[in-house]
Parts: C-alpha cells; structure tokens; sequence
C-alpha cells in the first residue's frame, strides 16, 4: 500500500503523575489538519523506553514523511525550547511510566554519539521572537524520552526529511494546579500560543524541504 506523503507531528502522553500533556494535545489537535497546504498526521508516543522505539517506528510507518517535528512538555521552562542536539543516550532523572529508571543507557550501540536537529532552528526562533512568541535554543534534549524520540528519528529518516525535536513549557492550568497543592509558581504558556508555534515551526521546515526554483 502506498503511503501517505505528510508531516508528521508527534507529542507525549502525560508523566510525572501529572494528567496532561501539552504535546499530546498539540499533536492531536494537529492531527488531520493542513499546514503549508501539506497534511499532517499526529500520534502519541508512550513514556515508556521498553515502548518508545516500536510506538515511534510505527508512527513513522504510517506516512511517507516530508518532515518531522517531536514534541514534549519541559516543566519549569519558560519558551518554547528549540533542541540543537540529541544524544545517544538514556540517563533518567525520574522513572518512566513504566518505572523503568535508565542509567548509562547507550540508545544505539553502533550509532553516533550525538545528532544535531535538521530543522531551521534560527530561521524558526527568529519567527517566532519576532510574532513575540519566547522562544530559545537548547545546546541539548537532556537523556529522557524527549532524547531518546529524536536521537532515533534522526538516526532512521533520510538526511533530506526535516526532523528535529521542541520542547513546550507547562500550561497555565497545570501551573494552577500545582499551586492549589502548594507548589512552587512554574512559567507557563498559554495552548494557543504553543499551538501557533508549533504550526509556524512546521511551515518553516516544510519551506526548508521545498525544492529551491
């Protein structure tokens, strides 16, 4: 069967005891819709490293991709945080879903030991800053999850595919939450405004993709 020529947006379901992601719901709500007059697929991808490796091949199964964009919550951060580099390896500060706690993990014994992003991260933080979206680069995408989803679409899509990975801050109904519990205040982003975001990162990597006339 012939595959569907899309993008393809993935998100997170939620972790750390919390009941929402950000990411998910970005990817959901993605999913079906068009950007640059290209459709998009959206799917959930599970907190869990005994998980994450089938769950994203089959993602990726579904479409014949023209780009790539992974999504996940980063609590505490305060723009949408644009990942320069991912590297080849598991080494968690809290357990996944599962309870699994990787340490030292090595994600792919004959792969490199870091890939960097193919999105047009300075083309897509300039954009953003300028529509006055707080946006900034990250030198790394830690050793969690979020990592791990990149390192290997990274290591499995052809050079030529826009991939790349963005960490979204917590919403401001999550910050509410913990309040009411008697947390700490979080910097927050309103669903819109990451939505929006996530809609003009895809744009800008789909025109990097395009072929140049």
């Amino acid at each position: 069967m012939r595959k569907q020529k899309a993008a393809l947006v993935t998100g997170f379901e939620p972790y750390g005891g919390m009941n929402l992601n950000p990411s998910a719901e970005i990817a959901r709500r993605m999913d079906g819709a068009k950007v640059g007059g290209v459709s998009v697929v959206g799917r959930l991808l599970p907190v869990d490293i005994a998980k994450l490796d089938a769950a994203l091949k089959d993602a990726l199964a579904d479409v014949d991709p023209v780009a790539v964009i992974l999504l996940g919550l980063a609590p505490g951060e305060t723009c949408i945080r644009l990942e320069r580099v991912a590297l080849n390896l598991a080494d968690f500060p809290i357990p996944d879903n599962a309870g699994a706690k990787a340490r030292d993990q090595v994600l792919d014994r004959q792969g490199d030991t870091a890939l960097t992003s193919r999105l047009p991260l300075r083309t897509i933080e300039k954009r953003l800053l300028g529509m006055g979206i707080p946006t900034r680069l990250s030198e790394s995408a830690g050793t969690y999850l979020c990592n791990a989803s990149m390192y290997w679409a990274l290591s499995w899509l052809p050079r030529r595919v826009p991939c790349g990975f963005i960490h979204l801050p917590l919403l401001p109904a999550q910050v509410a939450v913990g309040l009411e519990s008697g947390a700490n205040p979080q910097a927050s982003m309103a669903f819109p405004v990451q939505r929006r975001a996530i809609e003009i990162a895809l744009a800008l990597s789909l025109e990097s993709a395009a072929p140049k006339a």
